[in-house]
């Protein structure tokens, strides 16, 4: 049976894009589960930190992820409309968030027909690739079909927000139990594995826990 690893994830944090491709190969080249449980974005899950105290820490992000994403040859221009609406100026928070919770109940939707991974490879790719208006004329719909699923299904199925409100109120319990409240965090028997940077060292424990598939040691 293989193991569980849950991977948290925000569709508003660049590092859980770039997260996507090596959480997509752990799941083919090991005897593992991934388990895609989307929470909130840091600007709705912890305010604070979005304060003028602050401004260094996201300025650094806002420049440490484009070059990450180049290193990693992965498209990447910050997303027109921001899944959060919020004045990266002042960093004032909309009342009104018409995307994100959308987004999240879609993604749950998804790993609940255990197309979590495929959903959040397609989708973020859109969201963070460079494509404008991502929300308007069929692209998510698009990319959604592209994971294998049925976007207008799953639309109709989040409607009824409060299953979805419920599963996301359990994995924000987990993600902040789990021993680091940032995104992208993968879980593997209980210890986290924060960072799209520390998929290799999760890749390490899985190699001392000799979970490589049958068909990748054939191939070595």
């Amino acid at each position: 049976m293989p193991e569980v690893i849950d991977f948290y994830f925000s569709f508003r944090s660049p590092y859980s894009y770039l997260a996507v491709p090596g959480a997509i190969e752990i799941q083919n080249r090991y005897n593992v589960d991934i388990n895609f449980r989307p929470v909130l974005p840091q600007a709705l899950r912890n305010p604070a930190f979005f304060k003028a105290a602050n401004r260094e820490k996201v300025d650094y992000i806002l420049m440490d992820w484009t070059r990450r994403a180049e290193l990693l040859n992965m498209p990447h221009a910050w997303p027109s409309p921001d899944p959060v609406v919020q004045n990266m100026e002042t960093f004032e928070i909309a009342t009104e968030q018409p995307y994100i919770y959308t987004l999240i109940y879609l993604g749950i939707e998804a790993n609940r027909q255990r197309k979590g991974l495929e959903f959040a490879k397609e989708v973020s790719s859109l969201i963070w690739g460079g494509t404008k208006d991502w929300h308007q004329g069929g692209k998510l719909a698009l990319a959604t079909v592209k994971s294998g699923l049925d976007y207008y299904a799953m639309e109709k199925a989040v409607k009824e927000t409060s299953l979805y409100e419920a599963e996301l109120s359990h994995n924000h319990q987990d993600h902040n139990a789990c021993g680091h409240s940032g995104v992208p965090t993968f879980v593997y028997k209980g210890e986290p594995f924060f960072g799209q940077d520390r998929l290799d060292s999760l890749c390490f424990q899985l190699e001392k826990d000799s979970l490589r598939t049958e068909t990748e040691e054939e191939t070595l």
